[in-house]
């Protein structure tokens, strides 16, 4: 196996992110332990698993298929956080596409 993303983006996507958080926020509120210090452990769920994913705690990785039915698993720490890399710029024009 190795160390480099093979199929996908090299960073987290929103689709991805949202899930992750989603699903372990729902754990938190279930009661799951809380995976890294924090001062305020009263903060909503939805915010701990966000911290969480920010600080990279999460043991949880990403199935990734390729066209062929093959697929990989990529560790979220392999990953750059989308939000921040893929943000348009705002002089750059729009391309329409026409049907």
């Amino acid at each position: 196996m190795s160390d480099k993303v093979e199929v996908g983006p090299p960073y987290l996507t929103r689709y991805e992110r949202a899930r992750i958080v989603g699903a372990r926020a729902l754990q938190i509120s279930y009661g799951a332990p809380v995976l890294m210090q924090m001062e305020n452990i009263s903060l909503p769920p939805i915010k701990l698993a966000t911290e969480e994913l920010n600080a990279r705690v999460l043991p949880i990785g990403i199935r990734r298929q390729f066209n062929n039915g093959r697929f990989q698993i990529v560790p979220i720490q392999w990953l750059k956080d989308g939000q921040y890399v893929a943000q348009i710029d705002p002089q750059e024009e729009l391309v329409k596409f026409k049907k």
